[in-house]
């Protein structure tokens, strides 16, 4: 678990290099209906606050429809400070709005694909989930 957590960190580090990430519940269900066929992975990410949160929970089912309509890896993680300090969102408070970490969307462009282990190791960990009757697999980030 650990080392699928580590490749999924790698990934979107990777991913937002390459600028091959969208993040936010709203700019990523625009991307998805915009261009489904790009998208090779959907991070639906909640802390234990955000549990009840409804309107939220709702926007993860459809999320999570149209992702297993369209044969997207879903990964459900908890750990929304490690996503944060991963991607580099400034600890610093100021006066803009912090970025929305709850949906995360990596894309794969056709003009030049993303290669890297990393994906392929979330990829195959998402495949044998499925085989296992988990269609969402879950993964804890742990702070460091």
């Amino acid at each position: 678990m650990d080392t699928v957590s580590q490749a999924l960190e790698e990934l979107l580090v990777a991913a937002q290099r390459q600028d091959c990430l969208t993040v936010g519940v709203y700019e990523s269900a625009k991307l998805m209906n915009v261009d489904p066929d790009c998208v090779v992975l959907c991070v639906l990410a909640t802390d234990e606050e955000d549990q009840d949160d409804i309107a939220l929970q709702i926007h993860f089912t459809l999320l999570q429809a149209f992702c297993c309509d369209n044969d997207i890896n879903i990964l459900r993680v908890s750990g929304l400070r490690r996503l944060a300090q991963v991607l580099g969102e400034p600890t610093t408070v100021d006066n803009s709005e912090p970025r929305d970490f709850h949906c995360i969307i990596v894309t794969n462009p056709q003009c030049q694909p993303l290669k890297c282990q990393a994906l392929m190791d979330v990829g195959n960990y998402c495949e044998e989930s499925r085989c296992k009757n988990q269609w969402i697999p879950y993964l804890s980030l742990q702070e460091r």
